[in-house]
């Protein structure tokens, strides 16, 4: 089930809000795990098995290290391993048996296995609170019931945010009451999410379609443009799905992680990875850049350290080589503004509109590389020309719409929005989303595949 069907929003989600809002505390938490369960069953019930196997197998796993005290490291590694393996299976096979056969010749005989929705994210959960417990930072729990709801809590369970069980533990064992603000501010965030997937993720992604459908006649203008509809495409379709994330658990009680801070208004990468996907990028200096050594180190190893990340990060998003390029371009810029650019004197004056664009202009072109499309980088440059007729017909039709995602992405925030605007707003996006999706269907979310 997606956010944006009309099952879930014409069904599922008010049925689950209100029942959850009317039942007495002891019945809410067992609710939300059923509710979750049959949330992510209703794609592919066969999922819930890996769901339920991740489930049982940390749960289990973590009693463990309370009676195996003087084996906790051969205990942590094996249920590391077996984690990983469902991931490594469905998600990275194909590739592992294209590489061997693109470098050897020889082909691995193995199906391609469909990659269940969010496997990416509910395993770095149950890892993060594995290895959270073996630390000492979190205290076990023994009520299977609570931590099954918090590796499956619906709102963030297949696109995050990756949410740490430190962070849950509090709202798990005593369920805050939902005031009537709480679910009008949740519902409120839930549609400005569901806005920026339908109204302006999606267009700009048919936009993005159309460029690259042919790049010999989308020309330069095309292609840049068409790039450009890609990364707020990328945006608004994730954050999108983070904010409904986030206003979902507001609804029913619950306080995510921030996972998007406007990225697009970064001064630097550094800062821009700051803002972009935030849990995902915690969860990596957490758990492997410090353990690495993290920045306590001498500069070349710290190099090294940042590379590993940005390997591993590159691959998380994807099996292909243009995603572990991906990671190692970002890697190597990362590395090179840590040592040249951060805190130099030159840096700071230039002007900040200056230090935004360039920003924005290099993680545009990693967006290229991310894409995957080996044909963009010769469009960008020029040389199937500038445009013809019906690309720029495209170009000019779409427009409109680039510049609003524009203005949204890198002007300042504005706080202080109108109370009439504030009210209205929430029945008007509601409606025109509804529209969008009866004329146009919906785009399955990008970060899905992940």
């Amino acid at each position: 089930m997606v956010f944006c069907s009309f099952t879930f929003l014409l069904l599922f989600m008010p049925l689950v809000l209100l029942i959850h809002r009317v039942l007495p505390d002891g019945w809410k938490r067992p609710f939300l795990f059923a509710a979750s369960l049959l949330f992510y069953a209703w794609g592919n019930p066969v999922w819930v098995l890996l769901l339920l196997y991740v489930m049982v197998l940390d749960y289990l796993g973590a009693l463990l290290f309370a009676k195996e005290a003087f084996r906790k490291k051969i205990v942590l590694a094996v249920l590391v391993a077996l984690n990983l393996l469902p991931l490594l299976y469905f998600k990275y096979s194909a590739f592992l048996r294209d590489s061997v056969y693109s470098l050897t010749g020889y082909y691995l005989e193995m199906s391609t296995p469909m990659l269940p929705a969010g496997i990416s994210f509910f395993t770095f959960q149950g890892l993060s609170y594995l290895i959270d417990v073996y630390r000492g930072k979190v205290r076990l729990q023994r009520s299977f019931l609570l931590f099954g709801l918090y590796l499956s809590l619906f709102p963030q369970l297949v696109a995050g945010p990756i949410v740490r069980y430190a962070d849950l533990e509090k709202q798990l064992l005593a369920p805050p009451r939902v005031t009537d603000g709480d679910m009008r501010a949740g519902l409120r965030r839930f549609l400005i999410g569901l806005s920026k997937k339908v109204l302006l993720a999606d267009v700009m992604g048919q936009f993005w379609g159309k460029m690259n459908a042919s790049f010999p006649s989308a020309g330069a203008v095309g292609a840049w443009l068409g790039l450009a509809a890609f990364s707020f495409q990328i945006f608004f379709d994730f954050s999108g799905y983070s904010d409904m994330a986030l206003g979902l658990g507001r609804a029913m009680g619950f306080t995510f992680c921030e996972n998007f801070d406007r990225p697009y208004r970064a001064l630097s990468l550094t800062d821009f990875w700051h803002r972009w996907h935030m849990s995902l990028t915690g969860w990596f200096k957490e758990y492997v850049y410090i353990p690495l050594g993290g920045s306590h180190v001498r500069p070349w190893r710290r190099d090294v350290n940042i590379m590993i990340v940005w390997a591993l990060t590159g691959l998380w998003h994807g099996a292909g080589w243009h995603f572990v390029l991906w990671g190692v371009y970002f890697g190597v810029l990362l590395i090179l503004e840590k040592r040249f650019v951060l805190g130099s004197a030159w840096q700071e004056r230039l002007p900040k509109a200056l230090r935004q664009g360039l920003t924005y202009l290099v993680v545009l072109l990693g967006w290229g590389i991310f894409s995957g499309k080996g044909e963009l980088w010769g469009a960008l440059i020029g040389r199937q020309g500038l445009c013809s007729p019906q690309a720029l017909l495209d170009c000019a039709n779409f427009l409109p719409m680039l510049v609003l995602c524009g203005l949204i992405s890198f002007l300042p925030d504005l706080r202080k929005t109108p109370s009439l605007i504030r009210r209205l707003a929430p029945p008007v996006l509601a409606v025109l989303c509804l529209a969008a999706l009866a004329s146009q269907g919906y785009a399955p979310f990008v970060y899905f595949q992940f």
